[in-house]
């Protein structure tokens, strides 16, 4: 059996026994046995439960940082860039619907080591995040009466909950989702938001 076949059989036979059952009703047994393979070969790839539990975020973040950094790369107004980091995290977040159900509802059960590399992974990407953020705040595009780690928890605080209330199979798919939570987060983040409206009949007099 090649390297990749068992660590892949090895993952998706824990994400659906810890989706099904909930990770603490799952024996490292009953993963082997799903995934048919033997228990040396699965502590062959990883070190425990708790390894795979990390695994399962770690593969999701991985995709999700290497996507934002590519849209980065590619430069060019902020505005748009952050928008397509949110579009982008929105959908691959619905990809791996599964992955977040398993891990926000079982995180509090790592080791203390793996939740601080947790942390410490999730808040480099939040990080960056940000970065988008204060560059628009500097440019004038986004409001700056609101903490940014207010804004940062505002839009994630939506995704982690994303399995309480979002069904694939609905009648609004991945893409129309992720441009209906795009759009309220910008509106919301924009700095015209805080710019006062302008008297009726401004407009007439200017012209007039």
């Amino acid at each position: 059996m090649r390297q990749t076949s068992v660590v892949e059989d090895v993952m998706q036979a824990a994400l659906e026994l810890f989706a099904a059952q909930g990770y603490a009703n799952t024996s490292v047994q009953q993963v082997v046995e799903s995934a048919g393979v033997t228990k040396g070969a699965l502590y062959h790839y990883f070190q425990s439960k708790d390894d795979l539990l990390f695994t399962i975020y770690e593969r999701m973040l991985t995709v999700q940082t290497d996507r934002m950094n590519a849209i980065i790369a590619r430069g060019g107004p902020v505005e748009e860039t952050l928008r397509a980091v949110c579009l982008d995290v929105v959908e691959t977040s619905v990809d791996f619907l599964l992955e977040g159900t398993v891990f926000f509802r079982s995180q509090h059960m790592l080791t203390a080591p793996r939740q601080q590399e947790v942390t410490r992974r999730r808040r480099a990407y939040h990080d960056t995040f940000a970065g988008l953020l204060e560059r628009g705040q500097q440019e004038g595009v986004y409001r700056t009466d609101i903490p940014r780690s207010v804004m940062v928890a505002h839009f994630f605080s939506d995704l982690h909950y994303l399995s309480y209330w979002f069904r694939p199979t609905g009648a609004e798919g991945k893409t129309e989702l992720a441009e209906q939570l795009t759009d309220l987060f910008l509106v919301s983040v924009s700095a015209r938001a805080t710019q006062p409206a302008a008297p009726p009949g401004a407009a007439v007099h200017a012209q007039g």
